[in-house]
């Protein structure tokens, strides 16, 4: 069965995000559209279904890198600063919106509290892991038949590209071998011409004695 390892990224979160629109649980709140995602960016974000691409982002990489807390995925969902000419410094992003999210997430009970050893924070829940694994699968079983054709059609434009290649090959070698032709009847009738000079010359020669 595949899981969410075989999956493209961006692909499975655009899914994850349609199908937690169907989730209770997960709502944006009443400030989502006039928010900014962190300090160093300058608008709210563009896309009105930011909330649940963010959502599905987030419950991603707990699966991948679980357990983890709020100030590493504050690191990881921040960014630079455009500083115009001074130097740019990293900066985390929004701590709320995360913190929001997890409680969400933690609701509709795809993550829950843990700890492992010294790494304290949400982990996935079996209902998560089979809830993105699921998802995975779909994308996995959607996109063989396109994948190979995707690969018949590379193979076919690659093969004639290659046969126009050795056309475009013969016919330079077969002009090639024109020009030598032409070369070599231009150098006779010249060594003809040359001939028929000297030939001349001794008679005329006569002609003036």
């Amino acid at each position: 069965m595949p899981t969410m390892y075989d999956a493209d990224a961006q692909e499975l979160i655009i899914k994850v995000a349609e199908e937690l629109k169907k989730v209770n649980e997960i709502k944006p709140p009443a400030w989502a559209p006039f928010v900014k995602t962190g300090v160093h960016k300058e608008r709210p974000p563009v896309n009105a279904d930011w909330w649940y691409i963010r959502a599905a982002a987030v419950l991603r990489t707990i699966y991948r890198l679980g357990p983890i807390g709020v100030s590493k995925l504050r690191t990881k969902y921040g960014g630079k600063e455009n500083k115009g000419y001074k130097p740019e410094h990293h900066h985390k992003g929004s701590g709320n919106i995360i913190r929001k999210i997890l409680q969400q997430l933690e609701k509709a009970g795809f993550v829950k509290q843990a700890q492992k050893g010294v790494h304290k924070g949400r982990i996935m829940t079996g209902k998560g892991k089979s809830f993105l694994d699921k998802i995975a699968t779909k994308i996995a079983k959607g996109s063989k038949p396109e994948k190979k054709e995707e690969l018949k059609e590379e193979k076919t434009a690659v093969k004639k590209e290659e046969k126009r290649e050795t056309k475009k090959e013969e016919k330079k070698k077969e002009e090639a071998k024109a020009e030598k032709k032409e070369e070599k009847s231009e150098a006779k009738k010249e060594e003809r011409k040359e001939a028929s000079k000297e030939e001349k010359k001794p008679e005329a020669k006569k002609e003036e004695k």
